[in-house]
């Protein structure tokens, strides 16, 4: 998905260039993140100096201060609601196999779907974003989001809850990848990375909130409420996002162009638009995931470490339960570890964009910095991984204090908040077995191995990028 991973390649953040027509030329059109050439929207000859568009009050950049601030409010509350519903079901496990008759990982699939589908979800709702807006997305994909939501608090069929849980991630998901492009849309880039950086905070502290909220939630009121919790969360995002706009600037140009009577030329036919769609949804980032090395290594760091993550949701409360006797309630609440680590990683994002990229960015023109210099923080982060892995698979033992594990998921959480969906949602079906087969210290020490082999990922990026780069078959951002 596009996602808070944008923060490691500066994929949203720092791909921007004077932006001049509707109309892209070809050896632009990787440059500006306003123009893409696989966008409808832009398919026009509208001048920008008959539109005044950097003066206009329709630019997203020109928006009063409130209403970007709502904007930011909106896609961060929604990115929070999203990944809450990761997450919040894990502690209801035991509650489906009593109702349905499931074994444990078959109950584990409505979590796993979930997660499945907010990796799937993007490659229709990214490139759909460019064709229509990116508001309709959002708003359309919550909304309809939240229908599956209530048909799964209703259902009564296990095979009709996973098809539900899977529908409401494959509509959610878009919302997260658009986010990111819309806060580029709005933010110039001088001021765009503390707003970026708490944006990607948010979808980073639903995996520790959503246990704590399920936990008590299904206790009490049994594990239909954790879908009514969502609904209510959802609502009020909807709500939110009423008072937000569109932000992808060729459509907006297109529609200012259209109210002050300017011509614009017709949009491609329906044929040419449905094939380049399905050559930008499909085949385009297979291609890439398989031919380009940067890809490739990115998205496998990203899916191990967002995975190992997801492995915790079955992990923390077998460890604790059986260590410590902790009851559902207790082992949600050591998720709480997890919110401190995305806090203390955040400082980390900030700490680094003040002492590490800004001093980078004054010895290169605007708009010209090499992307790995984003990797600081993932540099740092990889570290964090294997650390508290380790801490905590030695020390979830009787004789030492529940503490102690509890506070070894703060440093992997970090470390996962600095780095950074396919993977992650599979783990889950396989963690139980897993540590009941190696036992919680060989198992846990298994997913710090994994950790530790990822370390050189992002140093080796940092390193031979440029080079990388340099190679790739597809037209890419001239830093130089």
């Amino acid at each position: 998905m596009a996602s808070p991973e944008g923060v490691l390649n500066g994929s949203s953040s720092d791909i921007q260039a004077d932006d001049k027509t509707l109309v892209v030329k070809p050896e632009d059109q990787f440059v500006n993140s306003d123009n893409n050439s696989n966008s409808d929207a832009e398919k026009g000859q509208v001048s920008q100096e008959v539109l005044d568009w950097d003066n206009d009050p329709h630019n997203p950049y020109n928006w009063p201060a409130w209403k970007k601030g709502m904007m930011v409010f909106t896609i961060s509350t929604m990115g929070l609601t999203i990944s809450i519903a990761t997450s919040i079901s894990s502690s209801s496990v035991g509650l489906l196999q009593q109702e349905f008759g499931v074994s444990r990982t078959v109950a584990l699939l409505p979590l796993t779907l979930y997660v499945v589908a907010l990796g799937l979800g993007p490659v229709i709702g990214g490139p759909l974003s460019e064709t229509i807006g990116r508001y309709p997305v959002i708003m359309g994909g919550m909304l309809l989001g939240s229908f599956f939501t209530i048909g799964a608090g209703f259902v009564h069929n296990f095979g009709a809850l996973c098809f539900f849980r899977f529908l409401t991630g494959f509509l959610w998901a878009p919302v997260l990848a658009n986010a990111p492009g819309s806060l580029s849309e709005t933010f110039m880039p001088k001021t765009r990375g503390p707003v970026s950086a708490l944006f990607i905070l948010t979808p980073f502290l639903g995996p520790g909130l959503g246990p704590v909220i399920g936990s008590f939630v299904s206790v009490d009121k049994g594990w239909r409420w954790t879908e009514w919790t969502m609904l209510f969360f959802a609502a009020f995002t909807i709500t939110l996002g009423c008072f937000i706009g569109e932000t992808f600037h060729p459509i907006l140009k297109r529609r200012l162009a259209k109210k002050r009577g300017l011509e614009v030329p017709p949009l491609p036919p329906v044929s040419e638009r449905i094939k380049t769609f399905a050559v930008v949804a499909a085949v385009r980032p297979l291609l890439m995931l398989f031919t380009e090395p940067i890809v490739s290594f990115i998205c496998l760091y990203v899916a191990v470490n967002f995975g190992t993550l997801f492995s915790f949701f079955g992990g923390v409360p077998y460890s604790f339960g059986l260590v410590y006797d902790f009851d559902i309630e207790q082992s949600g609440l050591v998720f709480l570890a997890i919110v401190i680590g995305c806090f203390l990683g955040l400082a980390t994002i900030m700490a680094c964009e003040i002492f590490f990229y800004r001093k980078q960015a004054v010895n290169y023109p605007p708009h010209k910095i090499p992307p790995e210099h984003r990797l600081y923080p993932a540099m740092l982060g990889c570290f964090g991984l294997p650390i508290g892995l380790f801490w905590f698979a030695w020390t979830a033992r009787k004789d030492i204090s529940w503490a102690s594990p509890a506070v070894a998921i703060i440093p992997f959480a970090w470390g996962n908040f600095l780095a950074r969906y396919g993977f992650a949602g599979v783990f889950p079906l396989f963690t139980i077995q897993m540590y009941e087969t190696l036992g919680i210290h060989w198992a846990t020490s298994l997913l710090g191995f994994i950790a530790l082999a990822l370390i050189p990922i992002p140093f080796v990026l940092y390193r031979f990028g440029p080079t990388i780069r340099a190679k790739s078959k597809f037209e890419t951002h001239k830093y130089e």
